[in-house]
């Protein structure tokens, strides 16, 4: 309470404001990670989608000879031939 120059309680040693600095960025630091932490949480890009809806299925054989039996490209006996074949695999 004496001030700078007698060395009172604000400048006793220096342990008054080392505290007195840790408290500053105690009160600073808190406030500040926690609006990082809500903007990371706001803008941030969820990571739990399923990666199978963003990329397309990849066709087995099978599904594609049967697309190709439904546009009439085959005929019934070559379906069932190759059908056949691709089961037998």
């Amino acid at each position: 309470m004496y001030g700078p120059f007698n060395h009172g309680w604000m400048f006793d040693g220096g342990v008054g404001m080392l505290f007195g600095v840790f408290w500053m960025i105690l009160m600073w630091g808190i406030p500040f990670l926690l609006i990082i932490a809500l903007l990371k949480y706001l803008f941030a890009r969820p990571r739990d989608t399923d990666i199978r809806d963003v990329q397309p299925a990849q066709k087995t054989p099978l599904d594609v000879l049967k697309e190709a039996y439904a546009r009439g490209d085959i005929s019934r006996d070559e379906y069932l031939q190759k059908r056949d074949d691709l089961l037998e695999k």
